[in-house]
């Protein structure tokens, strides 16, 4: 198994996390493109459907962090396992994560199909557009099988060291569902229009090829999973150790599309338009920190290798790469919005409205991305270290603590632009508090080795 070959506890730090970031940059770029594919045809269906795109990015992002927080503690358990326990345990921990993962989709359908239009009525959305809503969110519901697997089993793969073969496959999903978009939506030949049922439908196509492909890389080629069930206390054993990281992480991740939520129904009494422009700019922010993004989930193998061989100064030195990277990474997004707003917004719609508002957000927001690639870096670290709480606190205060209160204020007392603002400077408040928090502990933790060391040495 190649797992127990992959040391990244030696080495030059900055080529390794490169070889390691950058399969994972095209991945998940073909799943952020996957999302702005169907918001770029949508968008050439009429504004309304646009704006009913808008209110379904919150929900869809709250679900796939159900299942990616069940990732994470994945990643995070056998990363910090892989060099010291048998294979038999890996294939064990592995099995019983996706048993954890399906088990919560089965729930997560349900209860979807049974709570669609109360769930957006109260999110703002009208009775006009709650048909079109139900149109996309009901065949998407269905899909959620297609999307545990993928999202569960790659973070096994990647957890090996191997974030190649994820990465492949995430962007030949992608592919897919891109190639089927203008066909499904907007009907070209033989295909009819289906407008959002047809985003929903290339979406199934899409996420289930990706399963297919990842089930054959777990089980043929890692030979990682069992269909031996294990007994009820192995279960609940595993599930918690996966859970007591996946957990936190899963509040951590609900936060921000929590939070889009609640702010998308703060941006709903500007209009329509406000709405599918915040929509837009959501699926923007997410192409466009896709890079920090990806080293993030590396950092979190990184991280608990490290701290599991108790290489300290090591994973200090790491952090600091990751977050001048994230910071250099957020200029060129500056630089990038600042000259190009106008027409990056006009890819998505002819409406004028929608452009400026979207353009107007970009010019506004841009400059603190460094600052939330910095939180999206040390957050990770947090996570790999088996720290899961600090990450769940730094995003609740980002979004909660700062976000939501300044936009709802801003929204009585100023303008749209307010809001905008509120998102910038919750952005450099938080980003900053993370790398000084994160540093300082893991310097207290390095002085405490070498005091440790120190006496053990006088001892002898």
């Amino acid at each position: 198994m190649r797992a127990k070959q992959t040391d990244l506890t030696h080495g030059a730090i900055a080529p390794l996390l490169l070889k390691l970031t950058w399969p994972m940059i095209f991945g998940m770029l073909g799943m952020v493109l996957f999302n702005l594919a169907d918001t770029y045809f949508i968008g050439k269906v009429g504004v309304k459907e646009l704006a009913a795109m808008g209110f379904t990015f919150p929900v869809v992002m709250v679900i796939s962090s159900l299942v990616l927080g069940v990732g994470i503690g994945t990643s995070s358990l056998i990363s910090r396992s892989i060099v010291s326990e048998s294979y038999d345990t890996i294939k064990k921990y592995s099995s019983e994560a996706l048993l954890l993962g399906l088990s919560i989709v089965i729930i997560i359908i349900i209860t979807g199909q049974l709570t669609i239009r109360p769930l957006f009525r109260t999110l703002g959305a009208s009775e006009e557009i709650i048909p079109l809503i139900h149109d996309y969110m009901s065949i998407w519901y269905w899909g959620m099988i297609f999307v545990v697997v993928p999202m569960v089993g790659n973070n096994i793969i990647r957890a090996t060291g191997d974030t190649f073969t994820p990465g492949m496959f995430m962007s030949i999903s992608a592919i897919i569902n891109i190639i089927l978009d203008p066909f499904l939506i907007l009907g070209y030949g033989i295909f009819p229009a289906l407008s959002l049922k047809g985003a929903a439908i290339a979406t199934l196509f899409g996420r289930g090829t990706g399963m297919i492909l990842t089930l054959l890389v777990l089980i043929r080629r890692e030979k990682i999973l069992t269909l031996k069930l294990p007994n009820l206390r192995r279960i609940t054993r595993t599930w918690g150790k996966i859970l007591y990281i996946g957990g936190p992480a899963t509040a951590s991740i609900l936060i921000t599309p929590l939070s889009i939520g609640i702010v998308t129904r703060i941006v709903a009494k500007f209009g329509e338009e406000a709405v599918a422009a915040f929509g837009v700019v959501s699926r923007l922010e997410m192409f466009s920190l896709i890079v920090v993004n990806a080293l993030g989930s590396v950092m979190i193998i990184f991280a608990g290798q490290n701290w599991g061989k108790r290489k300290i100064s090591r994973l200090q030195n790491g952090l600091r790469t990751g977050s001048l990277f994230a910071i250099a990474w957020g200029l060129i997004l500056f630089v990038i919005s600042q000259i190009w707003a106008q027409p990056i917004a006009s890819l998505f719609t002819d409406d004028a409205e929608v452009i400026r508002i979207t353009a107007n957000y970009l010019i506004i927001v841009s400059f603190s991305y460094a600052f939330q690639g910095i939180l999206m870096v040390g957050i990770n670290v947090f996570n790999g270290i088996n720290k899961p709480l600090p990450s769940a606190g730094l995003t609740a205060l980002r979004m909660f603590g700062l976000y939501i209160p300044l936009a709802w204020l801003a929204s009585i007392y100023w303008n749209l632009s307010g809001v905008f603002w509120s998102a910038f400077l919750a952005n450099i408040v938080v980003g900053s508090l993370t790398f000084i928090w994160l540093y300082r502990y893991l310097k207290k933790q390095n002085n405490d080795q070498k005091f440790s060391i120190n006496i053990q040495k006088v001892s002898v």
